[in-house]
Formats: structure tokens, sequence, C-alpha cells
């Protein structure tokens, strides 16, 4: 019998819907059933990609023994961490201040009062490693509930004080300038690799926004070290095995230092993020290896993770069917000697194997090998290397796929905008830029209501329950932004507008500026959670201080330029001490600090080739954070086109920044100039 998760929207808790487990969702409902039973509440948050997530459901919620034990004694809360990133928020910061680490799956016991009182991750179904089994912990909490409950409420009392009490220090009311820079450059510079490329040791996560940071820092100062780190983590990463050398797209990241395992996982916003750093290496740099990568990685969102609705998956999962009914990580990507030769025959197969770094050992499990493109000394027939490719691709096809997570969350959709707008424009592929409007219409269609509050998912065309926290209204605005400045259409800036309006009226203190993830009128947890780190994807604050900018430079709105300016004094305190961890906090940065840009590019017509030059040329700029409006000199849809005129009937571009203009152009050559200086 289907429990009460048959009804949701999420793919992870639909996964859950058939387990013999009473689960409920985050509820009111689910707490007030734990107060009327006395019982506490077991917490599990977990996300449909997630390995271990997989391992635990199988071992102990597909369980009847186990769900005997949990129906009898608990209400069982389960919680997609991707539909609810703030309850996802306030238990692991509860975690990780207990236990030191934290992750996926997380499981808390909480009181009826949402206080948490015990804390884990993935429990085993015997006890192993020095572990406790997840039927003994549940019988130890049980046991404590039942006659030691002054105690478990004395701990969760204190823990939920204690969480009250982490606010924030916010640092410094004053902006990030170019000696806090330079200090997160040196940190940098510590962390870095240079052996390998990327920053730190095993787990190596793929450092998207630091790379960002490190481009407009050379962009801005002409620092060859900054670029040089950013060419190498770039040229690692893409030979290495996080990025499928068949289909395009990364890994979530490389269990080793050398970037040879990934966890197979591939996640939206990875690809989105890690897609527009290398359109932008290659705007920097002309290579063609960033070229191809950043076209690969689109093409792969595209292909893979775009739903029939126009909007984009979240995720694919780790795992798929080996081919003999197990599921296995990884299975779908990596390939054996005896694999290769089976698809390609012998002399191919063994040019196959040089090539992409397939041995007889291997270099995952049971002897297969994740495919690289190792450095050789040889040249290899290009076109030949194509056919395999291809080959590999069509066999590869037809092995049983992996899961999609097939969810849109609004905030990923505005990163895949953002990169897939960008990548149409440099590399004339309007395909790609019809992609990104489409995914801009559906959640202007789905996840915005009438006053312009966003829906934080949706799945097949209806949308979730769920509000949007910081990170939706902030990566939406900058998706919009991309839109407005490669498409020449205002109505994006108008959307960007709207979402930005909630950021300073919902979102920010308005005594000291500093950002909140949830709105003041959201769900009331035991704390109000607040993170300006950016971890996998921008954090809301630091995604809030760039949209922000970038929408003051389009407009002059003095208004969002101080509060992007107050939002960035935590960069002030936090980049010379954690640069890896506040990295596109500090692309913004770079941006303040370059100005932005104010770019109006003026012409008879957007499709007039004269006209069209200019906006090119104007997109490829590589001045940090640069805006760009594009239209005729009647146009009245971007505030910087007005009073723009044709300079002798000619297409003219205007390149202001802080109140100064310089003389209007009619040459791309000397707008390129303009724009990399």
């Amino acid at each position: 019998m289907a429990n009460r998760l048959a009804q949701a929207t999420s793919p992870y808790l639909l996964q859950h819907a058939d387990n013999p487990v009473d689960w409920w969702s985050w509820s009111e409902e689910a707490f007030a059933e734990a107060r009327r039973r006395d019982v506490p509440v077991l917490l599990s948050v977990g996300y449909s990609s997630c390995h271990w997530c997989h391992v635990m459901a199988h071992e102990s919620f597909e369980d009847q023994a186990t769900a005997d034990d949990m129906n009898a004694h608990f209400v069982s809360v389960k919680v997609d961490r991707e539909e609810r990133p703030d309850v996802d928020a306030v238990y692991m910061e509860a975690v990780q201040a207990a236990t030191g680490q934290g992750g996926w799956p997380m499981t808390v016991f909480l009181t009826p009062d949402a206080e948490p009182f015990y804390f884990g991750t993935y429990f085993p179904p015997d006890p192993r490693h020095g572990m406790p089994s997840f039927r003994q912990v549940l019988e130890g909490v049980h046991q404590a509930w039942a006659e030691r409950r002054g105690e478990v409420d004395e701990v969760a009392g204190k823990i939920t004080r204690d969480l009250a009490g982490r606010e924030l220090s916010y640092g410094d009311d004053r902006v990030p300038g170019e000696q806090e820079l330079a200090q997160a450059l040196l940190g940098l510079t510590r962390e870095y690799d240079p052996q390998r490329g990327g920053f730190g040791g095993a787990p190596k996560f793929p450092p998207s926004m630091v790379l960002e940071f490190l481009l407009r820092h050379h962009a801005r100062t002409g620092a060859e070290g900054a670029l040089q780190m950013a060419v190498d983590t770039c040229e690692r990463m893409a030979r290495g095995g996080l990025y499928d050398q068949l289909g395009g797209g990364f890994a979530r990241y490389s269990v080793d230092r050398d970037w040879t395992v990934p966890h197979f996982e591939k996640m939206l916003y990875d690809n989105a993020l890690l897609c527009r750093v290398y359109a932008h290496l290659w705007r920097a740099t002309g290579s063609e290896l960033a070229r191809r990568v950043a076209l690969e990685t689109a093409d792969f969102m595209v292909r893979e993770l775009r739903t029939p609705e126009g909007g984009f998956a979240s995720a694919l999962d780790a795992d798929s069917d080996d081919g003999t009914g197990r599921t296995v990580e990884g299975a779908y990507y990596v390939w054996t000697p005896a694999q290769l030769r089976e698809v390609l025959g012998d002399d191919d197969a063994e040019l196959a194997a040089r090539y992409f770094g397939v041995t007889e050992e291997g270099t995952f499990e049971e002897g297969a090998s994740v495919l690289q493109l190792p450095q050789l000394e040889e040249v290899f027939d290009a076109g030949r290397i194509d056919g395999v490719r291809e080959r590999l691709l069509a066999a590869r096809s037809a092995r049983p796929a992996p899961g999609r997570d097939d969810k849109v969350v609004a905030a990923w959709n505005g990163l895949a905008i953002a990169a897939l707008a960008e990548t149409g424009a440099y590399f004339d592929r309007p395909d790609l830029t019809e992609a990104a409007v489409a995914a801009g219409d559906l959640l202007v269609r789905l996840h915005l209501d009438e006053q312009a509050r966003i829906a934080r998912t949706s799945r097949d065309g209806r949308a979730g329950a769920n509000a949007g926290v910081l990170e939706d209204y902030a990566d939406v605005a900058e998706g919009f932004l991309a839109l407005a400045s490669v498409t020449g259409e205002g109505v994006w800036l108008e959307f960007a507008g709207l979402l930005l309006d909630h950021v300073r009226a919902r979102f920010a203190d308005p005594e000291s500026g500093a950002l909140y993830d949830t709105a003041s009128d959201a769900e009331r947890l035991i704390r109000r959670p607040q993170d300006p780190t950016d971890n996998a994807a921008p954090s809301g604050w630091s995604a809030a201080a760039g949209a922000l900018l970038s929408y003051s430079a389009h407009t002059g709105s003095a208004a969002h330029r101080t509060a992007a300016e107050r939002a960035l004094g935590v960069v002030k305190a936090l980049g010379p001490r954690v640069p890896r961890f506040i990295g596109w906090g500090l692309a913004v940065a770079e941006a303040l600090l370059d100005g932005p840009r104010e770019v109006a590019v003026v012409g008879p017509a957007l499709d007039d080739p004269a006209t069209a030059a200019l906006h090119r040329t104007a997109l490829l700029g590589t001045a940090p954070g640069a805006v760009v409006a594009v239209g005729t000199p009647e146009s009245d849809e971007f505030p910087l086109l007005a009073d723009r005129p044709l300079v002798q009937g000619e297409p003219a571009a205007y390149v202001c920044r802080d109140f100064t203009c310089d003389a209007p152009t009619t040459d791309p050559t000397h707008l390129r100039t303009t724009l990399s200086a």
C-alpha cells in the first residue's frame, strides 16, 4: 500500500511512496501527529541522485521489520533537500555543529516542537566500522524518549538555543577593495594544486565560482597567475574522468585528487556553472578546448536534462543497471577493453584504449575504466577518433540509462538560462539561446504568481507547493538579466526587477543589509537560515549581490546599487579568510571594482549586420560584470538606450562606468579594446 508520499511532486519522495514506512512529508500535520502520539519525529533528508540515500532506503526503509520499528515509535518525515533547502540547511547546521561533519542521507530525531536532539547521516543495517545499526539507533532513541524524557528535552532545548545564538557576524559594512581581492588570490594560490589543478585534496570538487573570480581578476588586473590557475584547472577537469568524454557534461565531483574517478551523478547546477566558465575561458583566451567543452556541456543539458515543458531537470543518477539486474554506481559510463573490442573491433579498440586511457587493470571497479584524455605525445587521426566516439556513444545509449530527477528547480534553471543564453550568443548557436528563452518562459508562466513570488519547483507542468528561497529569486534574476543582454528584449529586465524587489523587501535585514535564505513571511523554522558561503552553487546571498549590481548598472537605480554594496560587506570579511567558499562573492566584487561597465548598442534594427557585430563584440568583452543593452534609438525597453542616437546614421556603441562615458564608437575593434582594458 502506498504511503502519503504517493501525491508528492518530488521524484525523490515518490521513490519512497511504496516503502512499508508510514512516511509523512514535512508539514504541520506531521508534527501535530507526533504531539498527539507523544513520540519523536524521525526526519530523513536526501535527494534523488544521492547514492547512499538509495543504499539506506534499500537496506532499511524497504525492510518490513525496520519499518515496523519506525512506525511504532516515531512519526517519520521524508524531505527532498532540493525542494526544501531551508529545512535541510537548518538541521544540517545542527548535525555539523554536533558531529563535526554532515552529508546525505541526513537522519535527525526531533521533538514534536521540531527541536533536534540526536543526529546522524547514513546508518547501516548491521553494526559495522564502529557504527551502530539503524535499528540499534531506533531502539536507543526510543528508550531515551520513554525513560529519560527530561534529559532529551534539555538536550533539544540547548541545541536549539545554541543554533539561535549562532547569528552570523555580518563582518563589515564597507565593500571589499583591492586589498581583500589580492589577499583572496594569495589564499587561493596557497591552496592550489599545481600538479593536478583545482584546490585542496580528495574529494575534489569543480571550483566553478572560484574560476569565475580568477577570470574576472585577470581581466581587471592582468594578473597572469590568476589566469594560469583557471586555464590549468579547466584543462585538467576536461581531460579527466570528471568530464563525460563521450556525451559531454560534468559529474558532481572526483573521489581522487587527479580528477580520474567521479562520483557519477550529474547535477544541473554544476553543468550550468561550468558551461558558463568554459564559455568565459574561451572568451578570454580563444582556447579550442574551452570552446568544445562549453558547447558539449550546453548540448548535454539540452539533450539529456530538458523537460517536455521546456525547463531543465535537476539531475541524473549516479547508479544504473549494469545489464545483469544489479544497480551499480557508474555502470552507464565505464568501459573494459573487452567492451571496447565488442563495439569497435580489435584495431579501433586498441586505438580507443590508448586515446581514452582504458587499461586491463582499470581505473574504477572490477577492471573497468573511466574514460579520460591522458596527455600523450602520439598524434591521433581526428576523423577516426570522431568515428570511434560516435560508435561508443551509440553503444552506450543502448545501456540501461541512469534515473533522472525531472523536477524543475527555479534557481538551477536560472543558472542554466544564463549559461545557455551566453553560449548561444558567443558561438552563433541560436538554438541554445532559444532553449534559454523557453526555460525563461516556463519560469514566468508556471513558477511566478501575480505578485512575482516564485515557486521553488515544478514537475510535469505543475508548480510545487514550496515557496522559493533567496537563491531562486537571485539566480532566476541572473538568468533573466543574461537573457536581456543577449536577446535585446527588455521584458527580461522587467521580470528581473520584480524578483529583486522581493529580495530587497522580504529577504534583506533593513538595518544591516544582511540577507536571509528565507523570506520574512516564510514558514518559521527553529532558526531562520542564513548562509553567505558559496558551495556547490552560488549562495543566495552572493547571487543576489550580483543580480542587484547588474540591475543597478542597467537602470541607474541607486537603491539596488546600495543593496548590492551592503550585501558585499560579507565578502570583505570572508574573502581573505576562506576564498574557496566565497568564489561568486569575489567575482561580484570584481565587477563592482570595475564599475561595472554599461554598454548600449544602438542600430536601425537588431538584425542589421553592423548592429549585430557591435552587439556580439559587446557580449564578448571581458570587463567583469559588464551589462549590455541593444535596441533602436527610439526603443524604451532599456534605460541605457535613452538619448543614444546613431552616429552619422551608423550603428554605435556607448560605454560608460562610474557616471563617466567614452565617446561613442561605430568600430567593433575599438569597442573590443575598450571592453578588455
